[in-house]
Protein backbone atom coordinates (compact mmCIF):
# COMPACT_ATOMS: atom_id res chain seq x y z
CA UNK A 1 0.00 0.00 0.00
CA UNK A 2 3.09 2.58 0.57
CA UNK A 3 4.57 1.74 -2.61
CA UNK A 4 1.33 2.77 -4.30
CA UNK A 5 0.99 5.89 -2.56
CA UNK A 6 4.38 6.84 -3.99
CA UNK A 7 3.33 5.99 -7.63
CA UNK A 8 1.04 8.51 -9.63
CA UNK A 9 -2.60 7.52 -10.02
CA UNK A 10 -3.23 8.15 -13.58
CA UNK A 11 -1.19 9.45 -16.21
CA UNK A 12 -2.23 11.23 -19.25
CA UNK A 13 -2.85 8.31 -21.16
CA UNK A 14 -5.71 9.61 -23.15
CA UNK A 15 -3.35 12.51 -23.74
CA UNK A 16 -0.59 10.12 -25.53
CA UNK A 17 -3.45 8.00 -27.42
CA UNK A 18 -4.52 11.42 -28.90
CA UNK A 19 -0.61 12.55 -29.65
CA UNK A 20 -0.38 8.95 -31.47
CA UNK A 21 -3.75 9.35 -33.37
CA UNK A 22 -2.92 12.62 -35.13
CA UNK A 23 1.02 10.74 -36.15
CA UNK A 24 -1.32 7.91 -37.71
CA UNK A 25 -3.40 10.37 -39.56
CA UNK A 26 -0.48 12.45 -40.68
CA UNK A 27 1.18 9.64 -41.35
CA UNK A 28 -1.79 8.50 -43.87
CA UNK A 29 -1.86 12.19 -45.15
CA UNK A 30 1.68 12.01 -46.22
CA UNK A 31 1.41 8.76 -47.88
CA UNK A 32 -1.15 9.78 -50.22
CA UNK A 33 0.59 12.87 -51.61
CA UNK A 34 3.53 10.70 -51.97
CA UNK A 35 1.61 8.28 -54.25
CA UNK A 36 -0.40 11.00 -55.54
CA UNK A 37 2.60 12.64 -56.82
CA UNK A 38 4.45 9.30 -57.12
CA UNK A 39 5.92 10.81 -60.60
CA UNK A 40 7.54 13.06 -59.18
CA UNK A 41 11.23 12.04 -57.55
CA UNK A 42 11.60 15.62 -55.23
CA UNK A 43 7.77 15.05 -53.76
CA UNK A 44 8.06 11.45 -53.76
CA UNK A 45 11.30 11.38 -51.71
CA UNK A 46 9.35 14.46 -49.56
CA UNK A 47 6.60 13.12 -48.65
CA UNK A 48 8.36 9.34 -47.65
CA UNK A 49 10.72 11.38 -45.19
CA UNK A 50 7.33 12.91 -44.05
CA UNK A 51 5.83 9.37 -43.20
CA UNK A 52 9.11 7.96 -41.61
CA UNK A 53 9.31 11.51 -39.33
CA UNK A 54 5.38 10.19 -38.24
CA UNK A 55 6.47 6.98 -37.50
CA UNK A 56 9.14 7.70 -35.33
CA UNK A 57 7.22 9.97 -33.57
CA UNK A 58 4.65 7.38 -32.91
CA UNK A 59 7.35 4.86 -32.03
CA UNK A 60 8.23 7.55 -29.21
CA UNK A 61 4.75 8.22 -27.54
CA UNK A 62 4.49 4.38 -27.75
CA UNK A 63 7.25 3.78 -25.58
CA UNK A 64 6.22 6.81 -23.33
CA UNK A 65 2.86 4.58 -22.73
CA UNK A 66 4.28 1.54 -21.89
CA UNK A 67 6.89 3.29 -19.29
CA UNK A 68 3.80 4.97 -18.26
CA UNK A 69 2.06 1.70 -17.63
CA UNK A 70 5.02 0.33 -15.30
CA UNK A 71 5.30 3.75 -13.43
CA UNK A 72 1.06 3.83 -13.22
CA UNK A 73 -0.86 2.55 -9.83
CA UNK A 74 -4.22 3.15 -10.96
CA UNK A 75 -5.08 3.91 -14.50
CA UNK A 76 -7.81 5.33 -16.20
CA UNK A 77 -8.50 1.92 -18.16
CA UNK A 78 -7.68 -1.24 -18.03
CA UNK A 79 -3.66 -1.75 -18.14
CA UNK A 80 -4.36 -4.68 -20.88
CA UNK A 81 -6.54 -2.28 -23.21
CA UNK A 82 -3.86 0.12 -22.72
CA UNK A 83 -1.14 -1.61 -23.82
CA UNK A 84 -3.27 -3.46 -26.79
CA UNK A 85 -4.72 -0.64 -27.84
CA UNK A 86 -1.28 1.60 -28.32
CA UNK A 87 0.85 -1.59 -29.95
CA UNK A 88 -2.24 -1.69 -32.26
CA UNK A 89 -2.33 1.90 -33.22
CA UNK A 90 1.38 1.79 -34.04
CA UNK A 91 0.93 -1.28 -36.20
CA UNK A 92 -1.11 1.21 -38.26
CA UNK A 93 1.84 3.35 -39.27
CA UNK A 94 4.32 0.55 -38.70
CA UNK A 95 2.55 -0.73 -41.77
CA UNK A 96 2.04 3.07 -43.83
CA UNK A 97 6.20 3.00 -43.56
CA UNK A 98 6.62 -0.92 -44.61
CA UNK A 99 4.25 0.17 -48.01
CA UNK A 100 6.33 3.81 -48.43
CA UNK A 101 9.16 1.60 -48.09
CA UNK A 102 8.23 -1.09 -50.49
CA UNK A 103 7.45 1.27 -53.16
CA UNK A 104 10.71 3.01 -53.16
CA UNK A 105 12.58 -0.66 -52.87
CA UNK A 106 10.86 -2.05 -55.52
CA UNK A 107 10.70 1.19 -57.85
CA UNK A 108 7.45 0.29 -59.22
CA UNK A 109 7.18 2.23 -62.57
CA UNK A 110 3.48 3.67 -61.87
CA UNK A 111 0.54 4.11 -59.78
CA UNK A 112 -2.38 2.15 -60.58
CA UNK A 113 -5.99 3.13 -59.45
CA UNK A 114 -6.20 0.77 -57.22
CA UNK A 115 -3.42 1.91 -55.27
CA UNK A 116 -5.11 5.29 -54.92
CA UNK A 117 -8.15 3.97 -53.78
CA UNK A 118 -6.74 1.55 -50.89
CA UNK A 119 -4.47 4.54 -50.07
CA UNK A 120 -7.31 6.92 -49.78
CA UNK A 121 -9.88 3.68 -47.96
CA UNK A 122 -6.25 3.63 -45.71
CA UNK A 123 -6.42 7.48 -45.12
CA UNK A 124 -10.19 7.26 -43.98
CA UNK A 125 -9.88 4.26 -41.75
CA UNK A 126 -7.24 6.67 -40.02
CA UNK A 127 -9.03 9.44 -39.57
CA UNK A 128 -11.91 7.60 -37.54
CA UNK A 129 -9.82 6.08 -35.54
CA UNK A 130 -8.52 9.23 -34.33
CA UNK A 131 -11.50 10.33 -33.93
CA UNK A 132 -12.16 7.40 -32.10
CA UNK A 133 -9.30 7.52 -29.80
CA UNK A 134 -10.28 11.23 -28.91
CA UNK A 135 -13.65 10.11 -27.07
CA UNK A 136 -12.21 7.44 -25.33
CA UNK A 137 -11.91 10.31 -22.05
CA UNK A 138 -15.38 10.82 -21.87
CA UNK A 139 -16.93 7.66 -22.23
CA UNK A 140 -19.18 7.52 -19.31
CA UNK A 141 -21.28 10.37 -21.31
CA UNK A 142 -23.92 8.11 -23.43
CA UNK A 143 -23.57 10.09 -26.59
CA UNK A 144 -20.05 10.27 -26.46
CA UNK A 145 -19.80 6.22 -25.87
CA UNK A 146 -22.46 6.13 -28.84
CA UNK A 147 -20.29 7.98 -31.42
CA UNK A 148 -17.23 6.41 -30.30
CA UNK A 149 -19.38 2.65 -31.40
CA UNK A 150 -20.68 4.69 -34.45
CA UNK A 151 -16.80 5.45 -35.84
CA UNK A 152 -15.59 1.57 -35.25
CA UNK A 153 -18.59 0.96 -37.05
CA UNK A 154 -17.45 3.05 -39.90
CA UNK A 155 -13.90 1.59 -40.07
CA UNK A 156 -15.18 -1.78 -40.09
CA UNK A 157 -17.36 -1.02 -43.57
CA UNK A 158 -14.30 1.17 -44.56
CA UNK A 159 -12.22 -2.10 -43.96
CA UNK A 160 -14.81 -4.07 -45.93
CA UNK A 161 -14.45 -1.60 -49.00
CA UNK A 162 -10.89 -2.21 -48.90
CA UNK A 163 -10.91 -5.98 -49.00
CA UNK A 164 -13.57 -5.29 -52.28
CA UNK A 165 -11.11 -3.43 -53.74
CA UNK A 166 -8.11 -5.52 -53.32
CA UNK A 167 -9.49 -8.30 -54.20
CA UNK A 168 -10.84 -6.70 -57.66
CA UNK A 169 -7.18 -5.43 -57.97
CA UNK A 170 -5.66 -8.29 -57.83
CA UNK A 171 -8.28 -10.10 -60.12
CA UNK A 172 -7.61 -7.72 -62.28
CA UNK A 173 -3.72 -8.27 -61.88
CA UNK A 174 -3.34 -11.82 -62.99
CA UNK A 175 -5.55 -11.38 -65.78
CA UNK A 176 -4.21 -8.18 -67.15
CA UNK A 177 -0.38 -7.37 -66.39
CA UNK A 178 2.11 -9.17 -68.25
CA UNK A 179 5.39 -8.11 -66.53
CA UNK A 180 5.78 -10.69 -63.61
CA UNK A 181 8.09 -8.56 -62.07
CA UNK A 182 5.34 -5.64 -61.75
CA UNK A 183 3.08 -8.26 -61.02
CA UNK A 184 5.04 -9.49 -58.21
CA UNK A 185 5.58 -5.79 -56.80
CA UNK A 186 2.22 -4.48 -57.36
CA UNK A 187 0.43 -7.73 -55.30
CA UNK A 188 2.59 -7.32 -52.68
CA UNK A 189 1.62 -3.32 -52.24
CA UNK A 190 -1.82 -4.48 -52.84
CA UNK A 191 -1.66 -6.77 -49.71
CA UNK A 192 -0.07 -4.20 -47.53
CA UNK A 193 -2.34 -1.39 -48.12
CA UNK A 194 -5.32 -3.27 -47.38
CA UNK A 195 -3.41 -4.70 -44.37
CA UNK A 196 -3.73 -1.01 -42.86
CA UNK A 197 -7.47 -1.51 -42.61
CA UNK A 198 -6.86 -4.31 -40.94
CA UNK A 199 -5.36 -3.13 -38.65
CA UNK A 200 -7.44 -0.32 -38.11
CA UNK A 201 -10.31 -2.72 -37.56
CA UNK A 202 -8.24 -4.25 -34.72
CA UNK A 203 -7.93 -0.80 -33.00
CA UNK A 204 -11.85 -0.36 -33.83
CA UNK A 205 -12.47 -4.00 -32.20
CA UNK A 206 -10.14 -2.54 -28.97
CA UNK A 207 -12.31 0.14 -28.45
CA UNK A 208 -15.32 -1.22 -28.78
CA UNK A 209 -14.12 -3.52 -26.13
CA UNK A 210 -13.28 -0.59 -23.63
CA UNK A 211 -16.74 1.30 -24.71
CA UNK A 212 -18.40 -1.80 -23.12
CA UNK A 213 -16.39 -2.15 -20.12
CA UNK A 214 -16.58 1.62 -19.02
CA UNK A 215 -19.74 3.14 -20.61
Amino acid sequence: MFFGKLLPREGNFFELFNEHGTQIVEGARAFMLMIQNYNDLTLREKYAAEVNKAEHHADRITAEVNRLLHRTFITPIDREQIHGLINAMDDILDLLQDSTETMQLYDVRSIPEEVLRLGDLSAKCCERVRHAVSLLPKLSEPQTAEAAVKACEEIDKLESDADRVMRAAMSKLFREQEDVRELIKLKAIYEQLESISDRCEDVANLIEGIVLENS
